[in-house]
């Protein structure tokens, strides 16, 4: 099972901005997917056999510091 890292976009954005969407990526930030809601971007990425992970912190998303993410 391959962990995807799902993050609300856009990336970088200023504190109290709207989220435009989620994006399911890989850890080399290859595009999977993009969804409306952070529900339905994790329902994709389990029915297609994946092991999502969320951001604790939005703007903390570092992919290679595991303690920054959590499993869903």
């Amino acid at each position: 099972m391959a962990t995807v890292f799902i993050e609300a976009r856009p990336k970088g954005r200023s504190e109290g901005s709207p989220i435009t969407d989620y994006i399911v990526e890989d850890h080399a930030d290859h595009p999977l997917g993009t969804f409306g809601t952070q529900r339905e971007a994790i329902a994709w990425a389990q029915r297609n056999g994946h092991s999502p992970h969320v951001a604790r912190v939005r703007h903390l998303n570092d992919k290679k510091k595991p303690d920054l993410w959590r499993a869903v």
